[in-house]
């Protein structure tokens, strides 16, 4: 039994979905053998024994077949499972099938036989490894016929087209069915999302504390001058007694300090009072 993973749950759900239409499963197998076979071999190979079992569904002549297990190598340690396939078999090049329905089969096609999903934890990554170049303009038409937008890159000598945007990402996982691995990526999605903003609302809260904290220290020094240099009891009453406040709580907002006023005043009023303080503090010659 193959590893569980994002990409082969997905696989194993598309290929035991029903496909009701003839027209469609036709697609769908021709596509299969168009991905799913490397040029000059002849034999369809999957690392997932559903998918295996999925093409052998569509073969006319399934009966004279049999899927057969390739044990895996060091560097590939999963098994294989190949179905042997006559030349004529295999499609030649041709048009993309007019119906929508039938290209969307022919990108699930091509996802089975050809594609994988990066867990999102690694980030967003959709890829597919066409057998060969025919098979890769096949694939970018395909793709473009859904209003896509496909990145292409060479690794290891193999041409490989790819997505990281979730947005496209998660409108292939639509066009080719797949409820279950589309269903994973949008609560992964709305997970990070909520994470992310929660820690934006944290990271404001955070700043705005450090702020008031800094612009009260200031406040302060400023009014601690004063009273060296002019003399808290030459202020007026409401400069006085804010001055006062300040000092014996050099750390709490301008609203606590207006609560603690007699009578109680605004902020606003607090903040004019100690703006006054401070013009007066710059006109003695003061400076903290």
């Amino acid at each position: 039994m193959p590893a569980s993973t994002l990409s082969g749950d997905a696989k194993d759900a598309l290929a035991r979905a029903p496909i009701e239409a003839a027209h469609c499963r036709t697609a769908l197998r021709d596509a299969l053998l168009a991905y799913g076979v490397t040029p000059g071999r002849h034999a369809f190979r999957t690392q997932r024994p559903a998918v295996a079992r999925l093409l052998w569904s569509l073969l006319e002549d399934r009966k004279e077949r049999a899927i057969r297990r390739v044990p895996g190598t060091r560097l590939y340690r999963l098994p294989s499972y190949e179905i042997d396939i006559a030349p004529s078999l295999v499609p030649l090049p041709r048009a993309l099938p007019k119906a929508r329905c039938d290209r969307r089969m022919e990108l699930r096609a091509a996802f089975l036989a050809c594609g994988s999903l990066a867990a999102p934890a690694r980030g967003y990554h959709l890829e597919f490894v066409p057998p060969g170049e025919e098979a890769l303009r096949r694939l970018l038409a395909a793709l473009r016929s859904e209003s896509l937008h496909p990145k292409v890159a060479v690794r290891k000598g193999r041409s490989m087209v790819y997505f990281k945007d979730i947005d496209e990402i998660t409108q292939v996982l639509a066009a080719i069915g797949s409820s279950s691995a589309l269903l994973h990526l949008e609560d992964v999605r709305a997970y990070k999302e909520t994470k992310n903003r929660i820690r934006r609302l944290v990271n404001t809260e955070a700043a705005n504390v450090d702020r008031a904290a800094g612009a009260a220290a200031a406040q302060a020094r400023w009014i601690a001058l004063l009273a060296d240099a002019y003399g808290l009891r030459n202020l007026s009453a409401p400069l006085r007694e804010i001055s006062e406040l300040r000092l014996a709580h050099p750390s709490e907002t301008l609203a606590e300090l207006g609560r603690r006023c007699s009578p109680p005043a605004p902020k606003s009023t607090v903040n004019g009072r100690i703006t006054a303080l401070i013009k007066l503090a710059k006109a003695l010659g003061t400076h903290p």
